[in-house]
């Protein structure tokens, strides 16, 4: 009896084993973010290493060890200043010493998307990961992973200049309108996301995925009927894309005019035609989508509760043999 109850123990702790890499074998390999400074991008050569004007020299070696920059021989490095602002977007005192965020950017393969990675979510105090996202789509950014670092509290609003400045100095220039566009986009997004932080109703994920689905819905009405969308129209498509994430009770009408406001500007850039962006948008929304859908169902639609039956089947049929 000893001999198989020894036997059995070893059977179920096999079948545990295979039962886990089954179900969630992948696991590992989705935790796997951010960039490795080793490798050399055929666009770009080494990845872009973007530091606040802001920071002596003593910060930006600390907000590289942040980013993981085991070697500043391994990144092209630069600093992004009060002027830059200016630059890109046409705004802004010139002021450097407020600079403070910083970016680590590298170009990858098509079709990849957009991926920001806030590493140091505590300093990062007000733009989400979807929020830069977005916006950098907006501004005609794509298929790129950024990541995103502070050495203390910021709103980290001076990381989408970084963003830009990685592009330009890598010979790819963004249209100037849709650069000013996202930033308005991130500012209009951030206020009614902050505005809305304490309400228990609001979903900042939902937020992010419904600006996606209101620019593709104006994206969509623009190709159909050959003309941008009226005033009507799009209050029509914010209602809806509200309502498809549960905030028709949330945002209010003076943020919804902001929102408005913000979408006639947008419609009217190069944003609204662009096949990039409905590509960006597309795998952006996917990516926010996986974060914030219903467990229950994801894992009734990936058939993980037929895999743990299976697994429990197996064990029970497995006992059931010792014994009889």
């Amino acid at each position: 009896m000893k001999q198989l109850t020894t036997k059995f123990i070893k059977t179920l702790t096999i079948m545990t084993t295979m039962a886990s890499i089954a179900l969630f074998g992948n696991e590992k390999a989705e935790a796997a973010e951010g960039i490795d400074t080793s490798v050399v991008d055929e666009a770009w050569g080494l990845p872009t290493y973007v530091y606040g004007g802001g920071l002596d020299e003593t910060q930006i070696q600390d907000t590289a060890d942040i980013l993981g920059i085991d070697s500043m021989e391994n990144v092209a490095s630069v600093e992004v200043t009060g002027e830059d602002l200016q630059t890109y977007l046409g705004t802004g005192s010139g002021n450097t010493a407020s600079m403070i965020s910083s970016v680590l950017v590298q170009r990858e393969d098509e079709g990849e998307g957009v991926n920001v990675l806030i590493e140091t979510p505590d300093d990062i105090t007000e733009i989400t990961q979807e929020q830069y996202a977005n916006a950098a789509i907006t501004a005609g950014v794509e298929d790129v992973t950024i990541m995103v670092a502070s050495i203390r509290p910021v709103t980290g609003e001076s990381a989408l200049t970084g963003i830009y400045k990685a592009f330009d100095v890598n010979g790819e220039e963004l249209d100037q309108d849709r650069m000013e566009a996202a930033q308005e986009e991130l500012e209009t997004t951030n206020q009614i996301a902050q505005e809305n932080s304490g309400d228990s109703e609001f979903d900042t994920s939902r937020f992010d995925q419904a600006i996606v689905e209101i620019k593709q819905q104006l994206a969509e009405l623009k190709e159909q009927q050959g003309e941008l969308a009226t005033r009507e129209d799009i209050e029509r498509i914010i209602n809806d894309a509200l309502e498809n994430n549960n905030l028709q009770n949330v945002i209010s009408q003076e943020q919804l005019d902001r929102l408005l406001s913000f979408f006639e500007t947008y419609q009217r850039t190069g944003a609204i035609d662009s096949d990039q962006v409905k590509e960006q948008l597309g795998k952006l929304s996917s990516d926010i989508r996986s974060r914030f859908g219903d467990a229950f169902q994801e894992a009734e639609d990936s058939g993980l509760f037929d895999k743990i039956g299976n697994f429990f089947r197996s064990i029970w049929e497995a006992i059931s043999g010792f014994f009889n």
